[in-house]
């Protein structure tokens, strides 16, 4: 399973976007700059943060992204569901009654159990600690820019 190239910009976009201060503006151009991403594809990857109340934006002069939830409260599962849509990881397990062999099939339940990690892992990676294993990992290297 791969996630999509929209989900991989719009991780890095959010990055981005929680490494500045909490309602500040971020011009298009600069995230696009900053990230290597269109600006077309930029606003694509956005909407569905922003429907889902994470990311705001502001038309006009001036205008761009910003976060709208503190980067606290934004973990990877959000954005991966937010551009992926709900994780199934087998079309078996997707809806009640779509397979005929859920009742006896010892899949349903690994693919349940494999699913059900996967989330809480997601889960547990809000943008503010992801912000600070990037500092971490630049100090390492001795590169403080950002």
């Amino acid at each position: 399973m791969l996630i999509t190239r929209a989900t991989e910009y719009a991780i890095r976009a959010l990055l981005y976007l929680a490494k500045q201060p909490k309602g500040q503006i971020v011009l298009k151009k600069d995230i696009c700059a900053s990230q290597d991403i269109t600006p077309a594809f930029l606003t694509k990857i956005l909407q569905p943060l922003i429907k889902d109340g994470v990311v705001g934006s502001q038309r006009g002069v001036g205008g761009g992204f910003f976060l709208i939830k503190d980067p606290e409260e934004v973990t990877l599962l959000d954005v991966v569901k937010a551009e992926e849509g709900p994780l199934y990881l087998n079309h078996c397990i997707a809806e009640a009654g779509i397979c005929e062999r859920d009742v006896f099939c010892p899949m349903h339940g690994a693919w349940r159990n494999i699913r059900e990690e996967l989330m809480q892992t997601l889960a547990r990676y809000s943008f503010a600690e992801l912000v600070a294993m990037e500092e971490e990992n630049l100090k390492r290297l001795g590169n403080t820019s950002t």
